[in-house]
């Protein structure tokens, strides 16, 4: 229970370091409520797949809570059925499942990938371009809007099920 504090305090950290760095705005798309920060010697050329820190000018936090590749309502305990169906060995198959559930709460709040501030991607059972693997995902999400949001992406011991390759938790600002 200790350790999961330490790692709830590491996020909130990391969180409200995300939230309130500070440099020269970019021209980047995003929320009307959010602005997009870069360095005043940020060299465009070089492709960021995040952005070092986004403001929130006006708006409300939302917190969504972690998503897996399990449908967002579903049985607790978890049912082996579903587990099986919905968490096969495919990192990205879990990720799109995940993100797309992370879209339909968004969608519910009123909001849209254009406004999330930051994304927490937890992934266990780490191997060499996981990393990659799930970050081109989770990108895929944005890139129609043009939007890059802030990211923390680390290898975890485990999660919920030892089935589970993913979980991502998304924070939003919204009107």
């Amino acid at each position: 229970m200790k350790k999961q504090g330490t790692v709830l305090r590491a996020v909130s950290t990391l969180s409200f370091a995300a939230l309130t760095l500070a440099a020269s705005p970019a021209g980047a798309q995003s929320g009307n409520n959010l602005e997009i920060i870069h360095h005043p010697n940020y060299d465009k050329s070089l492709f960021m797949p995040f952005s070092p820190a986004i403001k929130v000018k006006s708006g409300k936090l939302l917190w969504l809570a972690g998503g897996t590749s399990l449908p967002v309502y579903h049985d607790h305990p978890h049912r082996r059925e579903q587990i099986m169906q919905f968490m096969p060995n495919d990192l990205e198959a879990q990720t799109r499942r995940t993100m797309d559930g992370i879209m339909e709460t968004l969608k519910a709040a009123g909001a849209s990938p254009k406004d999330v501030l930051h994304v927490f991607i937890f992934r266990t059972r780490p191997r060499t371009g996981d990393i990659g693997r799930s970050s081109a995902v989770v990108n895929s999400y944005f890139a129609p809007f043009n939007h890059k949001p802030t990211t923390t992406n680390m290898a975890v011991l485990e999660l919920g099920e030892p089935e589970q390759l993913v979980e991502i938790q998304v924070v939003a600002a919204v009107e």
